[in-house]
């Protein structure tokens, strides 16, 4: 008996000291994917409002564009600021693996800075407390999901084709209401995209939690939490956006 308790008394040590050799690797992990995410954001938000306090002056009349905020939101410029964030996105999710770590860093902050500015136009349309309720709306809702996309032992991957299917249908929705101004599609395309983006902070987070691999070297873990990140910046600032069009009060 002792002889019995001996042999395997070492290899179920082992395990255990392997299984938490694991856990703490992925929560090691899953901390670097939330803090290139948070800091991320705080770029973006940081961008938006120094642009938008470089762009107006406060006059008797109200909120006046300066040249600077012509050039931002009235001249052709608009459509490059606006449409850049998409095109680094591309850059981003078709290269991250050809990139140094420090590469896609860079990149990443790079994508979080243009966001920022493609959303500096907000403060122009909604009051400053209206913006700042919303988003702390939006981080409890985001809070809320990815924990339970973290914790669940649910498996989430057959929600995969479902809620890509809506996302292509809000932005072809999205596209087709800038040239028709419809504000009952609008109101449609945000309550729909806060389901579809409720639902991909979760998904998003459960599949970013398998990503992770415990022989990864250094660079490919890091590779792997900025696009992890980088899926969960963008389902959180498109559901701060999605609230914001909903419950925003409107200057």
């Amino acid at each position: 008996m002792a002889e019995f308790e001996g042999r395997y008394a070492q290899p179920r040590t082992a395990g255990r000291a392997e299984t938490g050799a694991i856990d703490q690797g992925l929560r090691s992990y899953m901390l670097s994917v939330y803090n290139y995410m948070a800091s991320g954001v705080a770029l973006t938000g940081v961008v938006a409002y120094v642009i938008y306090a470089m762009s107006v002056v406060e006059t008797g009349a109200g909120l006046q564009l300066t040249d600077f905020g012509n050039i931002m939101f009235n001249s052709a410029f608009k459509w490059v600021v606006i449409f850049a964030p998409l095109a680094m996105v591309f850059v981003l999710s078709m290269g991250i693996q050809k990139m140094s770590l420090g590469a896609a860093q860079a990149a990443f902050w790079g994508f979080a800075a243009l966001m920022g500015a493609s959303l500096a136009s907000i403060f122009l349309v909604y009051a400053g407390e209206s913006i700042a309720r919303v988003f702390f709306i939006t981080a409890a809702s985001f809070g809320a999901l990815s924990l339970w996309g973290y914790t669940t032992s649910r498996d989430l991957s057959g929600w995969g084709s479902f809620l890509f299917m809506g996302l292509i249908g809000i932005i072809l929705a999205s596209l087709v209401n800038l040239f028709l101004g419809s504000t009952a599609l609008q109101f449609a395309i945000s309550v729909i995209g806060v389901l579809i983006f409720a639902g991909l902070t979760a998904y998003d987070t459960q599949q970013i939690k398998e990503m992770y691999y415990e022989g990864d070297s250094t660079a490919v873990a890091g590779r792997k939490a900025i696009m992890g990140a980088l899926r969960l910046y963008l389902d959180f600032i498109n559901l701060f956006m999605m609230l914001l069009s909903l419950f925003g009060d409107r200057r």
